[in-house]
């Protein structure tokens, strides 16, 4: 099979060239720019572009496939040569629905928690030894990338209900058909893309009548809208519900209870009533694969969690520093609460980014009102330069202050002072969230938590 990916550089389509290699497929690919890790890894696999750009001439009549990525817009050359021929042009989803036909497809979806999620099912597969295939959209530890596709009888899929493609506007999940599919909640994002929550709320309407009629679908019943969507579908499998796990946290560790004669207690490296969930939605998956209650406690002890989730940065005795992907205001709320409540006895510094462009849209500002209120020191950052290139309307200090409405919030748009701002501050009994789904203006967050755990010993 020849396959050539145009805009080959995109975080799952560089993964999916890579699992369509180890498939022994011949792939070649373009794009206009590939940053790393993409630019190493699809060195290291023979198939990194010679130069960057985009070169009708790859594209051939003997193609089997040509994948089209989001980064990839109408009128792209090569695009316009692969429709002039008459090739088969798909999108990644559509691509990995083709590929796991014959496959049970396993549909993990809603506004947040995805990727925690899948990645908890995956750990928990591998570690009871049985054989799958996924896609996630995170590195995850264990794992060397973020895409297999094999012989494996089901696949693990982190579907978002984000646009497919330049030629296809509906949402990613729509294409994969699950013959299970889980939702862990709809909190409006992408007012790009759905300019009204009711807009945003329809498309996981669509996603559940996507799923096999003779289907499962699980979701979060703590989730009032949710419910409510899952309520009003009217769709014929059957609906499993979930809640929030017992727990316990003590002493900055968090520990799963299982009630009984006595008690059970299982300990975990993660934390937060959201982490906590998530765990649930994950376990009732694995149920319907086979694993058993106790099998899937005693696998999940050793998961640490996906990339950018409440990850551990740097530490010492008395100075916790996390980065985490936190962006929409149900996310950045959750997030927060999390680090209040397993370090109950600390102060919190949290600083967020505003980069997406729901987060930079001044009508959208108002939703982050109160998501910030648990820290003792809230900080917002966002670039000027960022809203410019994303072709928005300017938004100031004072639309943000009047958007999160707190009085404590510090503002900044220079990233070197926000560095030296967080660098100033007193680390002794306090922790640090750092919380984006950018980069704070190209800050190097590593060193910047390397030198505050070491100047505060």
């Amino acid at each position: 099979m020849r396959v050539h990916f145009i805009a080959i550089g995109g975080a799952v389509m560089h993964n999916l060239a890579i699992a369509l290699v180890n498939k022994g497929y011949a792939v070649t690919g373009s794009d206009d720019e590939i940053f790393e890790p993409a630019l190493s890894n699809l060195r290291n696999y023979g198939i990194l572009p010679d130069k960057f750009g985009w070169y009708p001439e790859k594209i051939t009549s003997d193609l089997d496939a040509v994948i089209l990525g989001m980064h990839a817009k109408a009128g792209n050359p090569e695009l316009d040569k692969a429709v002039e021929l008459g090739l088969k042009i798909y999108s990644f989803p559509e691509y990995i629905f083709q590929q796991s036909i014959n496959k049970t497809r396993i549909v993990i979806a809603g506004s947040h928690g995805k990727t925690t999620i899948t990645s908890m099912i995956m750990h928990v597969l591998k570690s009871q030894g049985i054989d799958f295939d996924y896609l996630v959209g995170a590195k995850i530890e264990g794992f060397d990338i973020m895409v297999r596709l094999s012989d494996a009888p089901f696949i693990v899929i982190e579907g978002d209900e984000y646009l497919t493609s330049a030629l296809d506007r509906r949402p990613k999940f729509l294409h994969y058909k699950p013959k299970i599919a889980l939702i862990s909640g709809i909190a409006w994002d992408h007012i790009n893309v759905f300019p009204t929550f009711e807009e945003y709320k329809e498309q996981f309407q669509f996603f559940i009548q996507s799923i096999e009629n003779d289907g499962y679908l699980i979701f979060c019943d703590d989730d009032k809208t949710l419910s409510e969507v899952v309520k009003s579908s009217n769709w014929g499998g059957k609906v499993i519900p979930y809640n929030l796990l017992d727990f316990e946290t003590k002493d900055g560790k968090t520990r799963i209870i299982l009630k009984g004669d006595p008690p059970k207690y299982y300990p975990i490296n993660f934390f937060g009533k959201h982490n906590l969930l998530n765990l649930s939605g994950a376990k009732e998956i694995c149920k319907l694969l086979g694993i058993n209650e106790s099998d899937f406690y005693q696998s999940i002890i050793s998961f640490k969690g996906a990339a950018n989730r409440l990850q551990l940065v740097a530490e010492n005795e008395h100075t916790t520093i996390f980065k985490d992907f936190a962006h929409a205001p149900s996310k950045l709320k959750a997030t927060v609460e999390a680090v209040n409540l397993q370090f109950q006895h600390r102060k919190l510094i949290a600083v967020m980014e505003l980069h997406t462009y729901s987060s930079l849209s001044k009508n959208f500002l108002a939703h982050y009102r109160g998501s910030m209120d648990q820290a003792d020191i809230p900080v917002i950052f966002f670039d000027p330069a960022a809203i410019a290139l994303k072709k928005l309307p300017p938004i100031t200090i004072e639309d943000v202050f009047e958007g999160f409405g707190n009085k404590k919030l510090k503002i900044f748009t220079n990233p070197l002072q926000l560095q030296e701002f967080i660098l100033q501050q007193n680390y002794v009994n306090c922790n640090l969230l750092l919380m984006s789904s950018g980069n704070f203006g190209g800050l190097e967050i590593m060193k910047l938590a390397e030198k505050i755990v070491t100047i505060g010993k």
